[in-house]
């Protein structure tokens, strides 16, 4: 029998700093999300960034949280829960951090006597800190737990039209109304030689601003998160019939320390009121579930920053998240999938 595990990233337990320092250790923890040797990864995890970071997050979080708990686990709830009677084989949700792990999802898939597992990784562009991680953590789990499960995963769908016009469909409803100076494409941040660890060609190109680094199609640019995230911004524009001077790609979340992919979104936003760009609208096309980074850093921390620098209108874009037509979009690509003798 067939079956599907939605994986998206996870969520500390409650708000607080007793739930959020667990979360944060096995989030940070992970060798495909701060990728250096074990020993200075705890260090710099646990001797530094624990100390502090569980209070500020804890703080963030609050912020968003809502009465049903936190928004991205009941939003990749409510999606599941439209996802599965639109299709004929069981479907289950986990996360790759947090009490909702992938063992669970897939013993739930187990149960069921599902023996062939699509893994579904809620994350359109490839990276190693979000696609890798769930790939890899869920083969370990298969070895040790489920041997006789065989697994296919969805590649990425940066750039599957069906997605493209779900994504294209969003922007266009919410902009409605909103004569904007700026469309910003905030992707989340990676380290640059996160990109570079990904190419299995080895041959990455240099990175400039607003140009693409790998030909899309091309060998390198399979596994590359930066040029999937410009070709979605390509696509939608396209689509939408937006301006090259209307809008632009920037980068947000990174960490201190290492060269993160440029533009950064905040210092772009926040030197945008200066150059006579008043009205803005953001949309962060590498979640497709609302989370922390879109409902506290992006609408409510940026746009705090961009008032405050001179900025007048300020849009955030909500993810899909439980969007119907995206749901009959990943139905129809677990029909296809299960269709396949």
């Amino acid at each position: 029998m067939k079956g599907v595990l939605l994986v998206n990233l996870g969520s500390p337990e409650s708000p607080t700093p007793k739930d959020v320092k667990p979360y944060l250790d096995e989030f940070l923890m992970d060798k495909y999300v701060i990728d250096v040797p074990y020993l200075l990864r705890a260090l710099l995890v646990r001797g530094i960034i624990l100390r502090k970071r569980p209070e500020e997050s804890a703080h963030a979080y609050a912020k968003i949280w809502w009465d049903q708990g936190s928004p991205l686990v009941v939003l990749s709830e409510r999606m599941h829960k439209k996802v599965q009677p639109l299709v004929d084989i069981p479907v289950s949700l986990a996360m790759r951090y947090g009490s909702m792990t992938i063992e669970k999802g897939l013993q739930e898939l187990h149960d069921k006597g599902v023996t062939e597992v699509l893994l579904f990784p809620l994350y359109p562009q490839y990276a190693m800190a979000s696609t890798l991680t769930i790939l890899v953590k869920a083969e370990e789990i298969r070895k040790k737990k489920f041997p006789n499960m065989k697994f296919t995963d969805v590649p990425a769908f940066y750039n599957k039209p069906d997605y493209i016009k779900n994504l294209a469909d969003s922007i266009k409803k919410h902009l409605t109304g909103f004569d904007y100076d700026q469309l910003v494409f905030s992707y989340h941040g990676i380290p640059e030689r996160h990109v570079r660890k990904t190419d299995k060609t080895k041959s990455h190109k240099k990175f400039v601003t607003d140009v693409m680094c790998c030909e899309v199609g091309t060998p390198e640019a399979e596994f590359c998160y930066r040029t999937h995230c410009y070709e979605t911004t390509r696509l939608i524009v396209e689509q939408l019939g937006i301006p090259k001077e209307k809008y632009c790609v920037t980068f947000q979340s990174r960490l201190a320390g290492d060269k993160w992919l440029e533009p950064y979104t905040d210092i772009e936003i926040n030197n945008m009121p200066a150059k006579g760009i008043k009205r803005i609208a953001v949309v962060t096309p590498a979640f497709v579930t609302d989370c922390l980074e879109t409902l506290e850093e992006i609408a409510m921390r940026a746009k705090e920053d961009f008032q405050e620098n001179g900025g007048e209108d300020f849009l955030a874009i909500p993810c899909l998240n439980d969007d119907d037509e995206w749901c009959i979009t990943v139905s129809n690509w677990i029909k296809d999938w299960a269709s396949v003798k």
